[in-house]
């Protein structure tokens, strides 16, 4: 069962490099930290179903976060919507802020993240991978639309984004 091992491998390593961007991903998807680990643990099955159908024609990058976004869909679609909560998050926090700078970061960062979880879907989905430093080509191909359509999305999901964060957008 060589074929099956390499394949794992191939999993592992893949799920190891991108398991940054599947946990954004997923945070952008789903607010309560349970759900958010359950919608995590769905990604990577669904990525590992899909592995084996990437054929290199877009960069793996992008196919790990069409895999993602798309199984982050079906899970807005299957959820009641939730009140977010506002915990603090460890995994945010920067060594060299004290104890005040790391209360006003998460803040921010809650504040932005709760901002994009109410962008309907299609906006939701491109500005999030552009907050992961995706090209306009690089969220065209991970999204299956065209860099044109990005660009409109990505305008009208700043709009939004700064209408919803209003003084400190």
């Amino acid at each position: 069962m060589t074929g099956d091992a390499g394949q794992h491998k191939n999993f592992n390593e893949v799920l190891r490099e991108h398991a940054g961007l599947l946990s954004r991903i997923a945070a952008s998807y789903e607010a309560d930290l349970a759900l958010r680990d359950d919608l995590l643990q769905d990604m990577a099955l669904a990525l590992w179903r899909a592995l084996p159908g990437w054929r290199g024609e877009a960069p793996l990058r992008a196919f790990v976060a069409r895999v993602a976004h798309n199984r982050g869909a079906t899970h807005v679609v299957g959820q009641m919507r939730r009140p977010t909560g506002s915990a603090l998050n460890d995994d945010w926090v920067e060594p060299r802020h004290g104890p005040e700078g790391h209360a006003e970061l998460e803040e921010r960062r809650v504040r932005l993240q709760d901002a994009v979880r109410r962008l309907p879907l299609s906006l939701r989905q491109a500005v999030t991978l552009a907050l992961e430093g995706f090209s306009h080509a690089e969220i065209a191909d991970a999204l299956g639309i065209t860099t044109n359509s990005v660009g409109v999305r990505l305008n009208r999901a700043k709009s939004a984004l700064k209408t919803a964060l209003g003084e400190q957008a």
